[in-house]
């Protein structure tokens, strides 16, 4: 230990003691089983429309504002009702086991999905031990964080997200809960919470009609699009008008979102037309294409071309703000191992431990760990290997620590989890390359390596973030930790099956022509056999062989369904990444991109077989490098050019009406006395947060269930678009596109006044 730091301590030790809203000496109803299965039913459900938000456009939101406004009405609903009732401790408890949900999904949805591209099958026992080793790894790692991070940097680390949801939490305590907090309460502050949670079901109720009227009932078109001619040919522009995509536009703000629809632009109104202009005369197919360039639609030079592109763009801007990071990185772990093991009262009786300092004993945190790391070694669909086991726990402490503290200094939308996964996975795949480990088995090594330590990462932050919560409010650090792996392992068992669900549901069975054997019938034997799911299932319930064909030139493996004497009898293209959107019987499907996940299967695939089409993916490289030389941050930018433009764009429009609503309050009489910090932070709590966040889940349970009943209603679906197409002008025809906008611009008004109310 240096001198500097052994001169630090006393100052450490001298500042006063920090007094929570319910101080330590106060005890309330905190850790009970019907808060806690709320919280979790919860989590469960949120971290569900997260999960469909990574799969669309790689980005997700938090939950803990408006799972915490949520339990706050529920549970003073329920006490009319004379059913039950919960104290500010209680809640805090719902809100920190509702937490767990959405960075559960954040990290399944960014790395589980590449699984299949690397020619495999995304097993439901593979997902589902990824999720739960990963989450469980997360939260324990960061206890023994706690002190460090939470108690004695109070003060120097803001956690913003924590803090705002303790404000929420503080504004929802009852009128004693004050008088013990020694805090003003008023009818006032009543009101406005109970006006918040309106807000929220209105937003969630209207995303849910608006996704059903335009997904089930195809009241009106859901993607307007326009395709240019010459001079710009093959340029086009189109946007998904959904509820769930002008949500996240407008929560995370008008500069991300401009800087992601100007990465589509480039994408679709640059990159596109080029490539048409340049290779319109070519009579050959240029690789990795399968077709001549005048052959291809738009959407063809964007799958054979653009993603290549864009996966080097996305892993250059993950790794250059990762970079950015390392001084405040490098800071943060060693100011958190230096601190660590600071006030541990290992001498001190548990019985005079003050109740808000009590975190579960390090005995049964290091067990946890101990007992992860075998049952990770021990999962034989993991494919793990000692060493892979040692990377889990070298990489997960080390970005556990620094993506807590970073959430702390940041926030969780600024943290960078997607650059860490990057990194882990470049690091892993060189240490096997070096190793010699290149074969097909050490893919799903790396990448169960780096889906446990994303995951593992994402909950950190979560788990610092709820603590701070939980610190600020008075609530036993022991309790919450219990919460939040509860309310993990209930996301971990849920999300998983839905994953595939979704997967299962947008799959399209494309009958193969009849040709010569592909395989031969020795081969074929050794196959795992499957039926068709879904729609597809009535027309045909035979069951096949499962070959996944690799790619040569190192694309995403393709799974046929297979004859017993090897002739091919369909192509099974999935609906996360495929791009079948019609079945044979004119059927449509909504097909996932799983963006971030593509680019994680790029990285194993790129470094073990080094089969890439590198020119692609180092001019993606270039434009990257190039925003960050004119000083713009280029991760936002190289997703939006990853993405079709018709996810960037409603997500800039959702920007664009926080952009107003902000300039709005900006220029009212009390904002002059406010600061930069307090202006950002009145808005990020403002009515229309809430609404954007009832959109998100609204729009995104919607999504889930139309998804999931395909299997029922393929025939309802069938039926109704055909009577759609040929009577409602909204959903077909010369003016469709531009009429499906009306009720998207309903959508927008609505949020725009929400906005515009007055804060909570």
């Amino acid at each position: 230990m240096t001198d500097t730091a052994l001169k630090a301590r006393p100052t450490k030790a001298a500042k006063p003691a920090f007094r929570p809203f319910i101080p330590a000496s106060v005890s309330l109803p905190e850790f009970t089983v019907l808060h806690l299965v709320i919280g979790a039913l919860l989590g469960v459900v949120f971290g569900a429309s997260s999960l469909y938000l990574v799969l669309k456009v790689g980005l997700t939101v938090s939950a803990s504002i408006p799972v915490a406004v949520i339990s706050i009405t529920l549970f003073r609903l329920l006490q009319r009702l004379g059913i039950a009732k919960a104290s500010i401790l209680q809640n805090n408890i719902v809100q920190t086991a509702g937490s767990a949900g959405e960075s559960i999904a954040f990290g399944l949805g960014v790395t589980m999905p590449a699984i299949m591209i690397l020619g495999f099958d995304m097993e439901i026992a593979r997902v589902m031990l990824v999720a739960v080793l990963g989450g469980l790894l997360g939260i324990l790692m960061m206890i023994p964080l706690r002190r460090a991070l939470i108690v004695e940097q109070h003060g120097i680390l803001k956690y913003p997200e924590g803090t705002a949801c303790a404000e929420v939490l503080k504004a929802g305590a009852t009128r004693e809960e004050h008088e013990i907090g020694q805090e003003a309460s008023g009818a006032q502050t009543e009101a406005e919470v109970a006006r918040g949670a309106r807000t929220i079901v209105t937003g969630f109720g209207l995303g849910l009609i608006y996704k059903l009227c335009e997904g089930v009932f195809k009241l009106w078109k859901d993607t307007p699009e326009q395709v240019f001619a010459a001079p710009l040919a093959k340029a086009s522009i189109a946007a998904e008008i959904s509820p769930e995509l002008l949500g996240v536009g407008y929560i995370i703000g008008p500069r991300i979102a401009a800087a992601m629809a100007g990465g589509g632009v480039l994408a679709y109104m640059v990159l596109i037309p080029a490539i048409q202009f340049f290779g319109s005369a070519a009579t050959a197919i240029i690789p990795p294409g399968t077709m001549p360039i005048a052959a291809m639609s738009p959407s063809d030079i964007r799958g054979a071309y653009i993603l290549y592109i864009g996966a080097g763009a996305v892993t250059a801007g993950g790794l250059i703000s990762l970079a950015r990071a390392m001084p405040t990185i490098w800071r943060s772990l060693k100011a958190s191992l230096g601190d660590f093991g600071v006030k541990t009262e290992a001498a001190t009786p548990a019985a005079e431990i003050p109740r808000t300092d009590r975190d579960l004993s390090m005995k049964w945190v290091a067990l946890g760990v101990v007992v992860l790391i075998a049952g990770i070694l021990m999962a034989h669909s993991l494919r793990m290997n000692i060493a892979g086991a040692l990377l889990i726990v070298l990489f997960g402490f080390l970005f556990v620590t620094v993506s807590s503290r970073l959430t702390g200094e940041l926030g969780s939308s600024s943290n960078p989890i997607s650059g860490m996964t990057v990194a882990t996975l470049l690091l892993t795949c060189l240490i096997f390359l070096l190793l010699g480990w290149t074969g097909p088995t050490y893919y799903v090594t790396a990448l169960s390596v780096g889906g446990i330590v994303c995951i593992a990462a994402s909950n950190g932050g979560s788990t610092s973030q709820d603590l701070k919560t939980g610190f600020l409010v008075g609530a036993t650090p022991r309790s919450q930790q219990l919460a939040i792996m509860i309310g993990a392992l209930a996301s971990a068992i849920a999300l998983g099956p839905i994953l595939l669900a979704l997967n299962q549901a947008a799959t399209v069975y494309v009958p193969q022509p009849a040709g010569p054997a592909a395989l031969p019938p020795a081969a074929v034997a050794s196959l795992p056999t499957e039926a068709l799911a879904g729609p597809q299932h009535v027309q045909d319930g035979g069951v096949y062989h499962v070959w996944q064909k690799p790619d040569p030139s190192g694309g995403a493996a393709t799974r046929y369904l297979v004859r017993g004497d090897g002739t091919l009898a369909y192509l099974v293209d999935p609906g996360i990444n495929g791009h079948v959107k019609l079945r044979p019987d004119g059927t449509s499907v909504t097909k996932f991109d799983a963006p971030k996940a593509t680019l994680m299967s790029y990285i194993i695939k790129g470094i073990l077989n080094r089969q890439l089409p590198w020119a692609l993916v180092l001019l993606g490289v270039m434009i990257a490098v190039v925003l960050e030389m004119c000083a713009i941050p280029a991760l936002a930018f190289a997703v939006g050019v990853y993405l079709p433009i018709s996810s960037s764009l409603p997500i800039f429009i959702g920007g664009a009406v926080r952009w107003i609503v902000d300039r709005r309050s900006r220029n009212m009489a009390h904002a002059e006395t406010l600061s930069e910090a307090e202006l950002a932070a009145q808005s990020d709590r403002s009515p229309g947060v809430l609404m954007a966040s009832g959109y998100i889940a609204g729009g995104a349970i919607a999504g889930i269930g139309i998804a999931f009943s395909a299997g029922v209603l393929g025939a309802f679906d069938r039926d109704i678009t055909k009577l759609m197409e040929g009577i409602n002008p909204v959903f077909n025809g010369p003016w469709s596109d531009l009429l499906s906008c009306l009720p998207f611009l309903g959508l927008m008004a609505i949020l725009f006044r929400a906005g515009s109310a007055r804060k909570i």
